[in-house]
């Protein structure tokens, strides 16, 4: 059996030898990180080839730019960042990201926790189903925990926009929980 190792002892030490170019080190950065990078571009590209490949380029230019890494903060933060920014820069370059605007105040709703019988792939799922603007601002918030002015800045959109893709994501994701908990459960 082998063994994995999900942290790597010296992290330090090998960033500095990937960061020479030392293609051993590059190497189990990359089984080390792999996996949870994979799961960061798949929270916002619904197709796993695409995720995949962003994934990669993301390895690439972390890669590449590893020098800049000045080991404050995490190495995994840091990684995660690049791959949002590769996911977002994707998304752009396939399709315009609509985002609906509205000036109405938003007011905050209590939701109901997810059904802890639903499946992580039902959960992507329904996800992958919100329209793009929806789907990038609620990922980048509930999911990798940016900051609605971050996300504004990220995207490109007003601090309001981003405050109202959420809300109607939040909205949109509870009527189709409820629906499923109606038609699965025979509950609401």
């Amino acid at each position: 059996m082998k063994v994995i190792q999900l942290h790597h002892k010296n992290n330090t030490t090998l960033i500095k030898k990937a960061a020479k170019g030392k293609r051993d080190a590059q190497h189990t950065l990359f089984e080390i990180h792999a996996p949870k990078m994979l799961s960061v571009c798949r929270y916002y590209i619904k197709d796993m080839q695409n995720a995949e490949s962003v994934m990669l380029k993301g390895f690439f230019k972390a890669f590449t730019h590893l020098k800049n890494f000045k080991n404050e903060g995490s190495f995994e933060g840091w990684l995660r960042r690049i791959m949002v920014r590769e996911s977002i820069s994707f998304l752009r370059q396939v399709k315009t990201i609509e985002f609906s605007v509205e000036d109405e105040l938003i007011h905050q709703e209590q939701y109901n926790n997810i059904d802890s019988q639903m499946e992580v792939a039902q959960i992507q799922q329904l996800i992958d189903e919100l329209p793009e603007g929806y789907k990038l601002v609620f990922v980048m918030y509930a999911i990798e925990g940016y900051k609605h002015q971050e996300i504004a800045e990220a995207l490109n959109i007003s601090l309001g926009t981003s405050k109202s893709q959420l809300f109607k994501a939040r909205q949109m994701l509870q009527k189709k929980i409820t629906d499923i908990n109606t038609t699965s459960y025979g509950t609401s």
